[in-house]
């Protein structure tokens, strides 16, 4: 019997210890179960730093060219230009920034490039112009007296107006991005820049390059692209068949005295192409081509274009 009962204990205690486990605990109060719900608070944030000015890019000019007198650059302007001058004066740029500009026979020591930029800043660069020694002859003889007369005059001054209004045409031409090459293989007879000084008194000097080939009717090519804007439909009193091309960005070449002229005002050139032939009309002593370069008011020296005739 007591084995029974004890063994009823047991299983009595056990129930009980059973149902105990299995009561719930007893419910927080409403103020504890909220801030138990609430999400914790987010950490501080580290106050972030200001990022780094952005250096301003230093804005410089790229040329290359002949810097002397009668010569001529090549170039692209600093990043950001909106205005570019060449000793003052304003003149074009093209894609990319690329430019073209030249330096007249008699031009000074020094040259400035200033580009105006889109932030303000105007960046200049200036070029020292290396004098060239020009072929003077001197003569024992004094310069001819008085001008021209009114007579000629009245002929002359439409043929000028002619000359200026070719020069002042704007086609987009690209020739001036290019290698030029010579119009024509022959003798240098007449070389640019050279002068005569009579008796102390300077005259005019020569602003092209005359080349001989011994005939008339020697053929002629387009020394680079470009667009035709004079070709004479009867010969000048100076130049006699004059044909001008334009090579764009204000660059312009001139052939003078052709014996007959192969292309039309407005047409298309490209480098190489057949545009003329050689004569003596006009004010000439043979038959002979005299090729003049000029880059808005600044003649050029063709040599410094081409290089050396081979």
């Amino acid at each position: 019997m007591r084995g029974s009962r004890a063994l009823g204990a047991l299983a009595a205690g056990g129930i009980a210890a059973l149902l105990a486990g299995c009561v719930a605990p007893s419910e927080p109060s409403s103020a504890s179960a909220a801030a138990s719900r609430a999400p914790a608070p987010a950490p501080a944030l580290a106050p972030t730093a200001a990022p780094p000015a952005k250096p301003v890019e230093p804005a410089v000019f790229a040329f290359s060219g002949e810097i002397e007198q009668g010569g001529w650059i090549k170039g692209v302007v600093p990043a950001g230009t909106r205005t570019l001058l060449f000793d003052g004066n304003e003149i074009a740029f093209g894609e990319h920034g690329a430019f073209f500009a030249a330096f007249d026979r008699d031009a000074g020591p020094s040259a400035v490039l200033a580009a105006k930029l889109a932030d303000g800043r105007t960046v200049t660069r200036t070029l020292t112009v290396a004098p060239r020694a020009w072929q003077i002859e001197r003569v024992n003889v004094a310069r001819r007296k008085g001008g021209p007369t009114e007579a000629f005059m009245r002929i002359r001054r439409p043929e000028l107006a002619r000359i200026v209004a070719a020069r002042a045409k704007r086609t987009g031409a690209e020739g001036w991005r290019q290698d030029f090459i010579w119009p024509v293989k022959g003798r240098i007879s007449g070389r640019f820049g050279s002068q005569r000084i009579y008796r102390g008194e300077p005259g005019s000097y020569h602003g092209g390059t005359d080349i001989t080939t011994g005939a008339s009717g020697t053929p002629f090519v387009a020394p680079a692209d470009g667009v035709v804007i004079l070709a004479a439909d009867h010969p000048f009193t100076l130049e006699g068949n004059l044909l001008m091309i334009d090579h764009g960005m204000g660059l312009n070449s001139a052939f003078l005295h052709c014996s007959d002229i192969l292309v039309r005002e407005g047409e298309r050139v490209t480098q190489g192409q057949v545009i003329g032939r050689i004569g003596s009309t006009g004010r000439a002593t043979g038959p002979h081509l005299h090729w003049a370069l000029k880059w808005n008011d600044a003649r050029i020296d063709p040599i410094l274009l081409t290089g050396p005739m081979d």
